[in-house]
């Protein structure tokens, strides 16, 4: 809590510093080298300071909202999740390069058989006033030589929670590239031994693209889900770079017929 006597005194510090600096610029012409180069350095080490909070500030009032959780969801909706790396800054911020099974979070973590550092992975800041998410994931490729390139995104344990085959699974995600690249997403279901895929291919007709996976034509055992996983599988990656600006995943029933 802060007091009114601080806030005063706060206030008056700022007026002072101002003042001082204002008067410095002022007197430059008549100082002699020496104080001239000492105010100089004292200018900025405080410029730095200053640049830094600034630059922090901006990212954190910049909209949309650090952390934000927040996008459209279909009613009936009993779980959903923004992965940490399209929400919140992550370090390192950058994969550069991108070598295969390496982690930007334990929740992203890039695959691919190119043997050359020819792949790049990193987080960038959403400032569109269009963008939902705070943060965007930027894959690119250069003379990609490998015959795959995956982004795995490792799903909480909680979307297994109640998990039954009546269940919709929604992956929803903004797009841009510069190069056309078809992309598949295939959604892994752990249970027990057994593994149950389901693979759709997102529709590239425009930025925002969305699929539904459907877990009625599974052979999901509801009472042994244990972990849920995405791939996205990329085609012909070389000379390509794919912003992926938002990316979403929810759960939810069927309607009954």
């Amino acid at each position: 809590m802060s007091w009114p006597l601080q806030n005063q005194i706060d206030r008056f510090l700022r007026r002072r510093a101002v003042k001082r600096w204002r008067k410095a610029v002022h007197d430059v012409p008549a100082m002699d080298l020496a104080t001239l180069d000492a105010k100089n350095d004292v200018a900025k080490k405080t410029l730095r300071a200053v640049s830094a909070f600034k630059l922090e500030a901006e990212c954190r009032l910049a909209l949309p909202r650090i952390g934000s959780q927040k996008f459209p969801q279909p009613v009936g909706t009993d779980w959903a999740w923004r992965p940490k790396p399209w929400r919140a800054a992550v370090v390192p911020a950058g994969l550069i390069p991108a070598l295969s099974k390496m982690e930007m979070t334990n929740e992203l973590v890039v695959f691919h058989d190119c043997k050359r550092a020819e792949v790049s992975l990193r987080q960038t800041r959403n400032t569109r006033e269009v963008d939902l998410a705070p943060f965007g994931v930027t894959l690119a490729a250069y003379h990609f030589e490998g015959s795959y390139l995956s982004l795995v995104i490792e799903i909480p344990k909680a979307s297994c929670e109640g998990l039954k085959k009546r269940h919709l699974i929604r992956l929803a995600a903004v797009i841009e590239s510069e190069q056309p690249s078809k992309i598949y997403a295939r959604l892994n279901v752990k249970n027990g031994p057994n593994t149950e895929q389901v693979l759709l291919t997102l529709p590239d007709d425009r930025p925002e693209t969305m699929v539904e996976f459907d877990l009625a034509y599974s052979g999901l055992n509801e009472k042994r889900a244990e972990r849920m996983w995405v791939d996205l599988m990329i085609e012909s990656p070389a000379m390509n770079r794919i912003d992926l600006r938002d990316l979403t995943l929810c759960r939810y029933p069927r309607a009954e017929i």
